[in-house]
């Protein structure tokens, strides 16, 4: 599978109900990052499932900032659009693929439940002051 490159206008709709999606934030003077690429696209070529995408910085310094990311390379990974897992720093091949295998054993009905339960309690709370 090929690496999408998002930005703006498309990021959010690669923010699926279904599936997963892993995202690499770069840019093109960061030598960890270049250090990262060929793990990245290796796992993007070893987990067709997943959807692999980058976005570039540099470029992108709105969605960058509106994401809080502070320094790069930064992965983001969603999966049916909840944020699992965010973290600066480059991962190595086996950080990576224990991410991802971590990402897709999770229930997520459970996960769903989870964060509906906490809404919950959160709207009840807030009811009462």
């Amino acid at each position: 599978m090929s690496i999408v490159e998002l930005n703006k206008d498309s990021f959010q709709e690669a923010i699926k109900p279904e599936g997963t999606l892993i995202v690499d934030f770069w840019a093109p003077w960061c030598g960890p990052c270049r250090g990262f690429a060929p793990v990245f696209e290796k796992a993007a070529a070893e987990n067709p499932d997943v959807t692999f995408a980058k976005v570039n910085t540099d470029v992108e310094q709105e969605l960058a900032g509106a994401l809080g990311i502070r320094s790069i390379p930064t992965l983001m990974v969603f999966r049916e659009q909840v944020l699992l897992f965010s973290q600066p720093g480059a991962l190595s091949a086996g950080q990576l693929n224990e991410l991802l295998a971590k990402v897709k054993e999770l229930d997520m009905e459970k996960v769903h439940q989870d964060i509906a339960d906490a809404q919950a309690k959160q709207d009840a709370e807030g009811g009462q002051a």
